[in-house]
């Protein structure tokens, strides 16, 4: 927690992509930042950057764009796009990682900025938008047993003021996975409850799951959590331990 005092500069995940964040040692890079070294992260700001593209890479699910603002040149990432060169793309939010590793690249990059909010002109860039909701995964047919004396993801919903910082466990099925980001894995788990319309529950925790495990999960009961960059949620678990994991329901 210390770290990511000092990494985000008071903004105790990550994406996601994510950033809802906000995923990856599953299938692909499935929506992952997949950090193996970090170094210091600068967050968001309201300043409108206006960049062109020089060169772009495509992954699984992220496009790596390298850009160039006035005299600068730089790389930054957003959900995978169509770009192309010479194109002028706009943002205000961005989270620096440094030091970073795409394994699905295999190639480590001195800096790149994670962009949230990519426009491709200027009347869709918004300099001063507050942080954009999440979406959830699609939701998925699962029906996943409560693990003995835990909580359901409706549970956690609907009860999350009144689980505030408490200790709970809680089984589903992993539905995401994004790994390194903030020194962390972010989960995410389903299991075929919810409330609200709110079905998909977030998981940090230093252990890690495939897409499509079965897991059961023990940690702490956070609220109103915001992370900067467009990452943040209502309720989620963090610091969790798996304490069982199965296959198969």
């Amino acid at each position: 927690m210390e770290k990511s005092k000092y990494i985000y500069g008071g903004l105790a995940i990550v994406i996601i992509v994510i950033l809802g964040i906000v995923a990856f040692n599953n299938k692909t890079e499935n929506k992952t930042v997949e950090p193996q070294a970090m170094g210091q992260s600068t967050t968001q700001n309201a300043v409108l950057h206006t960049v062109t593209v020089e060169d772009f890479i495509n992954t699984s699910n992220y496009t790596y764009i390298k850009v160039k603002e006035n005299d600068k040149d730089f790389w930054i990432a957003v959900t995978k796009m169509d770009v192309k060169k010479g194109q002028t793309l706009y943002f205000s939010k961005s989270m620096e990682m440094k030091d970073f590793h795409s394994t699905e690249l295999n190639r480590t990059f001195d800096s790149v900025l994670f962009v949230d909010g990519i426009a491709t002109s200027k009347d869709q860039a918004n300099p001063g938008f507050k942080h954009p909701e999440i979406n959830q995964d699609a939701k998925e047919n699962v029906s996943v047993k409560a693990y003995p004396g835990g909580k359901t993801v409706k549970d956690i919903f609907a009860d999350k003021s009144s689980l505030s910082g408490k200790t709970v466990k809680i089984r589903g099925k992993v539905t995401k996975v994004n790994e390194g980001i903030m020194d962390r894995n972010w989960i995410h788990i389903q299991d075929g409850t919810s409330s609200n319309g709110e079905y998909d529950l977030l998981v940090t925790t230093k252990q890690t799951a495939k897409v499509g495990d079965i897991v059961a999960f023990e940690g702490q009961v956070v609220t109103n959590k915001d992370f900067g960059a467009g990452y943040s949620y209502d309720v989620m678990i963090e610091n969790a331990k798996i304490i069982k994991e199965n296959k198969t329901l």
